[in-house]
Protein backbone atom coordinates (compact mmCIF):
# COMPACT_ATOMS: atom_id res chain seq x y z
CA UNK A 1 0.00 0.00 0.00
CA UNK A 2 2.75 2.48 1.06
CA UNK A 3 4.34 2.02 -2.67
CA UNK A 4 1.29 2.49 -4.63
CA UNK A 5 2.21 6.23 -5.59
CA UNK A 6 5.68 4.56 -7.00
CA UNK A 7 4.09 1.85 -8.61
CA UNK A 8 1.69 3.89 -10.53
CA UNK A 9 3.97 6.61 -11.49
CA UNK A 10 7.11 3.68 -12.89
CA UNK A 11 4.23 1.74 -14.82
CA UNK A 12 2.44 4.80 -16.24
CA UNK A 13 -0.86 3.86 -14.47
CA UNK A 14 -2.85 5.37 -12.28
CA UNK A 15 -2.76 5.21 -8.39
CA UNK A 16 -6.64 3.47 -8.34
CA UNK A 17 -5.51 1.44 -11.08
CA UNK A 18 -2.07 0.53 -8.88
CA UNK A 19 -4.62 -0.24 -6.18
CA UNK A 20 -5.93 -3.64 -8.04
CA UNK A 21 -2.42 -5.12 -7.19
CA UNK A 22 -3.45 -5.33 -3.91
CA UNK A 23 -6.92 -6.38 -4.20
CA UNK A 24 -5.07 -9.13 -7.18
CA UNK A 25 -3.15 -10.38 -3.96
CA UNK A 26 -5.77 -10.45 -1.17
CA UNK A 27 -7.93 -12.50 -3.97
CA UNK A 28 -4.86 -14.79 -4.22
CA UNK A 29 -5.19 -15.31 -0.41
CA UNK A 30 -9.29 -15.82 -0.02
CA UNK A 31 -8.88 -18.29 -3.26
CA UNK A 32 -5.34 -20.16 -2.00
CA UNK A 33 -6.07 -20.71 1.50
CA UNK A 34 -8.39 -23.49 0.97
CA UNK A 35 -6.69 -24.49 -2.58
CA UNK A 36 -3.57 -24.95 -1.33
CA UNK A 37 -4.40 -26.39 2.11
CA UNK A 38 -6.61 -29.36 0.21
CA UNK A 39 -3.65 -30.21 -2.16
CA UNK A 40 -1.22 -30.59 1.11
CA UNK A 41 -3.00 -32.22 2.93
CA UNK A 42 -0.98 -35.25 2.56
CA UNK A 43 2.31 -33.85 2.94
CA UNK A 44 3.99 -33.51 6.11
CA UNK A 45 3.68 -30.13 7.53
CA UNK A 46 7.29 -29.27 7.53
CA UNK A 47 7.54 -30.34 3.96
CA UNK A 48 4.57 -27.71 3.08
CA UNK A 49 5.48 -25.17 5.31
CA UNK A 50 8.80 -25.18 2.73
CA UNK A 51 6.85 -25.32 -0.01
CA UNK A 52 5.00 -22.75 0.35
CA UNK A 53 7.79 -20.26 1.73
CA UNK A 54 9.76 -21.48 -1.60
CA UNK A 55 6.58 -19.91 -3.28
CA UNK A 56 6.92 -16.56 -1.54
CA UNK A 57 10.59 -16.29 -2.74
CA UNK A 58 9.69 -16.86 -6.42
CA UNK A 59 6.74 -14.70 -5.68
CA UNK A 60 8.25 -11.80 -4.79
CA UNK A 61 11.29 -11.89 -6.76
CA UNK A 62 8.80 -12.26 -10.14
CA UNK A 63 7.57 -9.03 -8.59
CA UNK A 64 10.30 -7.09 -8.59
CA UNK A 65 11.22 -8.37 -12.45
CA UNK A 66 7.46 -8.02 -13.45
CA UNK A 67 8.19 -6.23 -16.76
CA UNK A 68 5.04 -4.37 -16.78
CA UNK A 69 0.74 -3.88 -14.89
CA UNK A 70 -0.31 -6.57 -16.29
CA UNK A 71 2.17 -9.24 -15.67
CA UNK A 72 2.35 -7.63 -12.23
CA UNK A 73 -1.10 -8.00 -11.26
CA UNK A 74 -0.86 -11.48 -12.23
CA UNK A 75 2.30 -12.25 -10.46
CA UNK A 76 0.98 -10.97 -7.04
CA UNK A 77 -2.26 -13.34 -7.54
CA UNK A 78 -0.14 -16.31 -7.58
CA UNK A 79 2.61 -14.70 -4.55
CA UNK A 80 -1.16 -14.93 -2.60
CA UNK A 81 -2.13 -17.91 -3.17
CA UNK A 82 0.79 -19.41 -0.31
CA UNK A 83 -0.13 -17.13 2.61
CA UNK A 84 -3.41 -18.55 4.35
CA UNK A 85 -2.29 -21.72 4.10
CA UNK A 86 1.24 -20.75 5.36
CA UNK A 87 0.01 -18.83 8.51
CA UNK A 88 -2.69 -21.88 9.09
CA UNK A 89 -0.01 -24.56 8.74
CA UNK A 90 2.39 -22.49 10.84
CA UNK A 91 0.07 -22.11 13.60
CA UNK A 92 -0.60 -25.51 13.84
CA UNK A 93 3.11 -26.57 13.80
CA UNK A 94 3.66 -23.72 16.87
CA UNK A 95 1.11 -25.23 18.64
CA UNK A 96 2.34 -28.24 18.51
CA UNK A 97 5.87 -27.73 19.29
CA UNK A 98 4.41 -25.46 22.43
CA UNK A 99 3.26 -26.57 25.73
CA UNK A 100 -0.28 -27.02 25.87
CA UNK A 101 -0.67 -24.52 28.34
CA UNK A 102 1.33 -21.84 26.39
CA UNK A 103 -0.76 -22.97 23.04
CA UNK A 104 -1.97 -19.27 22.60
CA UNK A 105 1.26 -17.87 23.16
CA UNK A 106 2.59 -19.90 20.44
CA UNK A 107 -0.02 -19.41 17.87
CA UNK A 108 0.24 -15.50 18.92
CA UNK A 109 4.32 -15.74 17.69
CA UNK A 110 3.21 -16.68 14.24
CA UNK A 111 1.44 -13.57 13.93
CA UNK A 112 4.30 -11.24 15.52
CA UNK A 113 5.55 -10.42 12.01
CA UNK A 114 1.97 -9.06 10.81
CA UNK A 115 2.17 -6.36 13.77
CA UNK A 116 5.59 -5.54 14.16
CA UNK A 117 5.58 -4.91 10.22
CA UNK A 118 2.63 -1.93 11.18
CA UNK A 119 5.39 -0.45 13.71
CA UNK A 120 8.50 -0.70 11.50
CA UNK A 121 7.82 -2.27 8.10
CA UNK A 122 5.20 0.69 6.94
CA UNK A 123 7.32 3.73 7.91
CA UNK A 124 10.81 1.96 6.21
CA UNK A 125 8.75 0.36 2.78
CA UNK A 126 7.20 3.93 2.28
CA UNK A 127 10.71 5.45 3.10
CA UNK A 128 12.68 2.95 0.93
CA UNK A 129 9.80 2.86 -2.40
CA UNK A 130 10.88 6.82 -2.12
CA UNK A 131 14.53 6.49 -2.28
CA UNK A 132 15.04 3.00 -4.08
CA UNK A 133 12.06 2.07 -5.71
CA UNK A 134 9.17 -0.20 -5.25
CA UNK A 135 11.56 -3.09 -7.54
CA UNK A 136 13.86 -2.85 -4.64
CA UNK A 137 12.09 -3.28 -1.98
CA UNK A 138 10.55 -6.21 -3.71
CA UNK A 139 14.02 -7.58 -3.86
CA UNK A 140 15.05 -6.56 -0.33
CA UNK A 141 11.64 -8.74 0.74
CA UNK A 142 12.94 -11.74 -1.47
CA UNK A 143 15.73 -11.75 1.12
CA UNK A 144 14.00 -11.79 3.75
CA UNK A 145 12.48 -14.69 2.65
CA UNK A 146 15.14 -16.48 1.82
CA UNK A 147 16.36 -16.13 5.29
CA UNK A 148 12.90 -17.68 6.62
CA UNK A 149 13.09 -20.08 4.03
CA UNK A 150 16.56 -21.45 5.59
CA UNK A 151 15.16 -20.82 9.19
CA UNK A 152 12.43 -23.24 8.66
CA UNK A 153 14.65 -25.88 7.76
CA UNK A 154 17.01 -25.30 10.35
CA UNK A 155 14.16 -25.04 13.13
CA UNK A 156 11.56 -26.69 12.72
CA UNK A 157 11.31 -30.82 13.13
CA UNK A 158 10.93 -33.59 10.84
CA UNK A 159 7.41 -34.50 10.92
CA UNK A 160 5.61 -37.69 9.15
CA UNK A 161 2.82 -37.07 7.23
CA UNK A 162 -0.41 -37.84 8.64
CA UNK A 163 -1.26 -41.27 6.93
CA UNK A 164 -5.33 -40.31 7.42
CA UNK A 165 -4.73 -37.34 5.43
CA UNK A 166 -6.93 -36.68 2.50
CA UNK A 167 -8.60 -34.22 0.94
CA UNK A 168 -12.20 -35.93 1.78
CA UNK A 169 -11.31 -35.29 5.13
CA UNK A 170 -10.73 -31.88 5.12
CA UNK A 171 -13.87 -30.86 3.28
CA UNK A 172 -15.65 -33.27 6.07
CA UNK A 173 -14.66 -30.64 8.69
CA UNK A 174 -17.12 -27.94 7.06
CA UNK A 175 -19.98 -30.19 7.93
CA UNK A 176 -18.98 -29.12 11.76
CA UNK A 177 -21.71 -26.03 12.72
CA UNK A 178 -18.96 -24.67 15.04
CA UNK A 179 -16.52 -24.56 12.08
CA UNK A 180 -18.89 -22.37 10.13
CA UNK A 181 -19.56 -19.65 13.20
CA UNK A 182 -15.76 -19.14 13.77
CA UNK A 183 -14.88 -18.50 10.34
CA UNK A 184 -18.47 -16.11 10.31
CA UNK A 185 -17.13 -14.48 13.08
CA UNK A 186 -13.85 -13.42 11.60
CA UNK A 187 -15.43 -12.20 8.47
CA UNK A 188 -17.90 -10.01 10.37
CA UNK A 189 -16.08 -9.19 13.35
CA UNK A 190 -12.46 -8.17 11.81
CA UNK A 191 -14.45 -6.03 9.52
CA UNK A 192 -14.66 -3.48 11.66
CA UNK A 193 -10.59 -3.09 11.83
CA UNK A 194 -10.98 -2.67 8.08
CA UNK A 195 -13.74 -0.38 8.20
CA UNK A 196 -12.08 2.07 9.85
CA UNK A 197 -8.04 1.21 8.69
CA UNK A 198 -8.80 1.67 5.61
CA UNK A 199 -10.30 5.64 6.04
CA UNK A 200 -7.88 6.24 9.01
CA UNK A 201 -5.78 9.07 6.71
CA UNK A 202 -8.45 10.70 5.43
CA UNK A 203 -10.17 10.63 8.97
CA UNK A 204 -6.88 12.48 10.25
CA UNK A 205 -6.17 14.72 7.51
CA UNK A 206 -9.92 15.72 6.73
CA UNK A 207 -11.89 15.58 10.30
CA UNK A 208 -9.22 15.73 12.72
CA UNK A 209 -7.14 18.40 10.59
CA UNK A 210 -3.41 16.96 11.37
CA UNK A 211 -0.34 17.92 9.92
CA UNK A 212 0.49 14.96 7.34
CA UNK A 213 3.72 13.92 9.26
CA UNK A 214 1.80 12.80 11.76
CA UNK A 215 -0.52 9.99 9.47
CA UNK A 216 2.48 7.76 9.50
CA UNK A 217 2.74 8.20 13.00
CA UNK A 218 -0.87 7.16 13.65
CA UNK A 219 0.11 3.97 12.20
CA UNK A 220 2.97 3.53 14.09
CA UNK A 221 0.61 3.80 16.91
CA UNK A 222 -1.61 1.66 15.65
CA UNK A 223 1.34 -1.24 15.24
CA UNK A 224 2.27 -0.59 18.63
CA UNK A 225 -1.35 -1.08 19.39
CA UNK A 226 -1.60 -4.65 17.71
CA UNK A 227 1.77 -6.13 19.01
CA UNK A 228 0.57 -5.33 22.47
CA UNK A 229 -2.51 -6.45 21.65
CA UNK A 230 -1.20 -9.86 20.18
CA UNK A 231 0.67 -10.87 23.38
CA UNK A 232 -1.96 -9.73 25.79
CA UNK A 233 -4.92 -11.84 23.60
CA UNK A 234 -2.60 -14.46 23.62
CA UNK A 235 -2.51 -15.02 27.44
CA UNK A 236 -5.78 -14.58 27.58
CA UNK A 237 -6.11 -17.49 24.56
CA UNK A 238 -4.22 -19.77 27.11
CA UNK A 239 -7.21 -19.27 29.51
CA UNK A 240 -9.95 -19.71 26.73
CA UNK A 241 -10.04 -19.21 23.41
CA UNK A 242 -13.99 -18.36 23.49
CA UNK A 243 -13.40 -15.96 26.10
CA UNK A 244 -10.52 -14.00 24.17
CA UNK A 245 -12.53 -13.78 21.50
CA UNK A 246 -15.70 -12.11 23.31
CA UNK A 247 -13.09 -9.55 25.13
CA UNK A 248 -11.61 -8.85 22.35
CA UNK A 249 -14.71 -8.37 20.62
CA UNK A 250 -16.33 -5.80 23.19
CA UNK A 251 -13.31 -3.92 23.72
CA UNK A 252 -13.22 -3.36 19.41
CA UNK A 253 -16.70 -2.19 19.62
CA UNK A 254 -16.10 0.38 22.27
CA UNK A 255 -13.12 1.16 20.86
CA UNK A 256 -14.66 1.70 17.04
CA UNK A 257 -17.60 4.02 19.11
CA UNK A 258 -14.96 6.15 21.25
CA UNK A 259 -12.78 6.71 17.69
CA UNK A 260 -15.74 8.32 15.98
CA UNK A 261 -16.55 10.83 19.72
CA UNK A 262 -12.88 11.39 19.41
CA UNK A 263 -11.84 11.81 15.85
CA UNK A 264 -11.68 16.21 16.35
CA UNK A 265 -9.24 15.54 18.92
CA UNK A 266 -5.76 14.52 17.92
CA UNK A 267 -4.76 13.51 21.27
CA UNK A 268 -7.68 11.63 21.65
CA UNK A 269 -8.03 9.89 18.63
CA UNK A 270 -4.02 8.96 18.14
CA UNK A 271 -4.83 7.47 21.90
CA UNK A 272 -7.74 5.38 20.37
CA UNK A 273 -5.99 4.80 17.08
CA UNK A 274 -3.57 2.67 19.32
CA UNK A 275 -5.89 1.04 21.34
CA UNK A 276 -7.95 0.01 18.04
CA UNK A 277 -4.64 -1.51 16.95
CA UNK A 278 -5.54 -4.51 19.83
CA UNK A 279 -8.24 -5.83 17.75
CA UNK A 280 -5.69 -7.81 15.83
CA UNK A 281 -5.83 -10.29 19.52
CA UNK A 282 -9.01 -11.66 17.42
CA UNK A 283 -6.59 -13.59 15.19
CA UNK A 284 -4.60 -15.99 17.52
CA UNK A 285 -8.31 -16.39 19.08
CA UNK A 286 -10.12 -17.54 16.17
CA UNK A 287 -7.19 -19.52 15.13
CA UNK A 288 -7.21 -21.55 18.38
CA UNK A 289 -10.91 -21.86 18.83
CA UNK A 290 -10.58 -23.43 14.80
CA UNK A 291 -8.16 -26.09 16.18
CA UNK A 292 -10.53 -27.32 18.94
CA UNK A 293 -14.21 -27.43 16.87
CA UNK A 294 -12.01 -28.98 13.37
CA UNK A 295 -11.46 -31.82 15.13
CA UNK A 296 -8.97 -34.01 13.19
CA UNK A 297 -9.31 -32.16 9.68
CA UNK A 298 -7.24 -28.73 11.08
CA UNK A 299 -5.29 -27.93 8.15
CA UNK A 300 -8.34 -26.76 5.46
CA UNK A 301 -9.92 -24.79 8.62
CA UNK A 302 -6.50 -23.46 9.61
CA UNK A 303 -5.98 -22.07 5.87
CA UNK A 304 -10.03 -20.53 6.05
CA UNK A 305 -9.33 -18.32 8.61
CA UNK A 306 -7.15 -16.06 6.85
CA UNK A 307 -9.72 -16.35 3.88
CA UNK A 308 -12.42 -15.33 6.58
CA UNK A 309 -9.71 -11.84 7.49
CA UNK A 310 -9.19 -11.24 3.92
CA UNK A 311 -13.59 -11.14 3.52
CA UNK A 312 -13.73 -8.91 6.47
CA UNK A 313 -10.77 -6.81 4.87
CA UNK A 314 -12.82 -6.61 1.50
CA UNK A 315 -16.66 -6.14 3.11
CA UNK A 316 -15.23 -3.85 5.82
CA UNK A 317 -13.23 -1.12 3.55
CA UNK A 318 -16.67 -1.06 1.00
CA UNK A 319 -19.28 -0.47 4.12
CA UNK A 320 -16.90 2.83 4.96
CA UNK A 321 -17.05 3.80 1.38
CA UNK A 322 -21.15 3.48 1.67
CA UNK A 323 -21.08 5.61 4.81
CA UNK A 324 -18.58 8.49 3.27
CA UNK A 325 -20.59 7.89 0.34
CA UNK A 326 -24.17 8.40 1.94
CA UNK A 327 -22.93 11.75 3.00
CA UNK A 328 -21.92 11.18 6.05
CA UNK A 329 -19.00 12.36 7.93
CA UNK A 330 -15.59 10.29 7.58
CA UNK A 331 -15.58 10.13 11.17
CA UNK A 332 -18.85 8.24 10.75
CA UNK A 333 -16.80 4.78 9.08
CA UNK A 334 -16.18 3.91 13.26
CA UNK A 335 -20.11 3.57 13.72
CA UNK A 336 -20.31 1.38 11.27
CA UNK A 337 -16.77 -0.95 12.42
CA UNK A 338 -18.27 -1.00 15.66
CA UNK A 339 -21.56 -2.23 14.01
CA UNK A 340 -19.45 -5.22 12.31
CA UNK A 341 -17.55 -5.92 15.92
CA UNK A 342 -21.04 -6.14 17.58
CA UNK A 343 -22.47 -8.52 14.96
CA UNK A 344 -19.44 -10.69 15.01
CA UNK A 345 -19.88 -11.06 18.56
CA UNK A 346 -23.14 -12.10 18.36
CA UNK A 347 -22.17 -14.66 15.91
CA UNK A 348 -20.11 -16.27 17.99
CA UNK A 349 -22.60 -16.29 21.21
CA UNK A 350 -25.13 -17.37 19.46
CA UNK A 351 -22.69 -20.33 17.84
CA UNK A 352 -21.81 -20.60 21.34
CA UNK A 353 -25.57 -21.53 22.19
CA UNK A 354 -26.15 -23.68 19.42
CA UNK A 355 -25.78 -27.55 20.07
CA UNK A 356 -23.11 -29.91 18.68
CA UNK A 357 -24.60 -31.26 15.47
CA UNK A 358 -21.74 -33.79 14.59
CA UNK A 359 -21.92 -35.61 17.75
CA UNK A 360 -17.69 -34.81 18.25
CA UNK A 361 -15.48 -34.17 21.30
CA UNK A 362 -15.11 -30.31 20.89
CA UNK A 363 -15.83 -27.67 23.88
CA UNK A 364 -18.54 -28.06 25.78
CA UNK A 365 -21.16 -25.05 24.84
CA UNK A 366 -22.23 -25.28 28.65
CA UNK A 367 -18.31 -24.87 29.90
CA UNK A 368 -17.57 -22.39 27.83
CA UNK A 369 -20.35 -20.03 28.71
CA UNK A 370 -19.63 -20.43 32.55
CA UNK A 371 -16.15 -19.39 31.73
CA UNK A 372 -17.43 -16.18 30.21
CA UNK A 373 -19.59 -15.76 33.00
Amino acid sequence: MAMLPGVARSLDISVPVAGHVISSYAMGVVIGAPLVALVGARLSRRRLLLALQAMFVVGNAASALAPGYGALLVIRFLTGLPHGAFYGVAALVAADMADPARRGRAVAGVFVGLTVAHVVGVPLVTWAGQVLGWRAVYGFITGMELLALVMITCTVPAMMPDPQGSLLREVGALRRPQVWFTLATGAIGFGGMFCVGTYLSAVLLGVTGVPAYVVPLSQSLWGVGMVAGNMAGARLVDISPALAVVVTLVVSTVMLCLFSLCAHNMVLVLIVTSLMGGIIALLPALQTRLMDVAGDAQGLVAALNHSAVNVANAFGAWLGGVVIAAGYGAQDVGWAGAGLSAAGLAVFLIGLLVRRGDGRPVPDSAQELSQLR
